[in-house]
């Protein structure tokens, strides 16, 4: 043991700064796990959404397909619906494309303009894609259409996240 004593002095300065520790960490450790627990936490990102679409049954013409997923914003749930359009190509490829347009948002639908048949159209401000989703030069888009990375389950068509297409 200390031959030496503690003042009253010392006493009541190690108790404030020993509570005022604790309440600063009280206070902190908050802050620090909001900021550090979306890192840590497991992203789902990369998880893919099964369609009601069967694969066997897509052809050459562009199809609206909608599915439907769980999404979380911190604490709140909520169901949230997409749509693709989806084709196969000349080689026998499935093709999904996000209806979303590349110039404001808008919803862009397959084969409704009568002046630009076989184009994918946005009523907005017109604008138009051929129908790999490739902008129109001379229209408002300034970007292809996003596809949406696709894989086989068990027969029916899984969509990942729209990505901007690679290249452009």
């Amino acid at each position: 043991m200390s031959k030496q004593r503690v003042t009253r002095r010392q006493f009541l300065n190690y108790t404030l700064t020993g509570v005022g520790g604790f309440m600063a960490a009280g206070m902190l450790m908050p802050m620090v796990r909001f900021a550090v627990d979306p890192v840590l936490k497991h992203n789902a990102a990369g998880d893919y959404v099964v369609t009601k679409q069967k694969i066997d049954e897509i052809t050459n013409e562009p199809v609206r397909v909608d599915f439907s997923f769980e999404q979380k914003d911190a604490w709140y749930t909520s169901e949230v619906t997409n749509t693709a359009w989806v084709y196969k190509d000349e080689n026998g490829e499935i093709v999904a494309l996000s209806p979303v347009c590349k110039h404001l948002g808008c919803t862009v639908d397959w084969n409704t303009d009568a002046t630009h048949p076989e184009h994918f159209f946005c009523p907005c401000h017109n604008g138009l894609y051929t129908k790999d989703g490739v902008n129109v030069p001379g229209t408002p888009p300034a970007a292809p259409l996003d596809v949406y990375p696709y894989k086989d389950v068990d027969g029916y068509l899984a969509l990942g996240k729209a990505e901007p297409r690679k290249g452009a």
